[in-house]
């Protein structure tokens, strides 16, 4: 039987990145939130550019 969670980054990006969470007036106040919290990373996009900079780094 398959599992519920099959991980995938571009799903997790449209669902739970940046723009995802800036549409809807819920999405608006977990950003807020976790601004005020002074969280590091506000959505997973950020977590992923990260990644893609640390990637591109090691091509070059």
């Amino acid at each position: 039987m398959k599992r519920t969670y099959q991980p995938n980054n571009k799903r997790r990006i449209k669902k739970l990145g940046f723009m995802a969470r800036n549409k809807s007036v819920g999405g608006k106040n977990v950003l807020k939130s976790r601004r005020a919290k002074g969280r590091k990373s506000l959505t997973v996009s950020e977590e992923y550019k990260l990644l893609r900079k640390k990637q591109t780094k090691n091509i070059r």
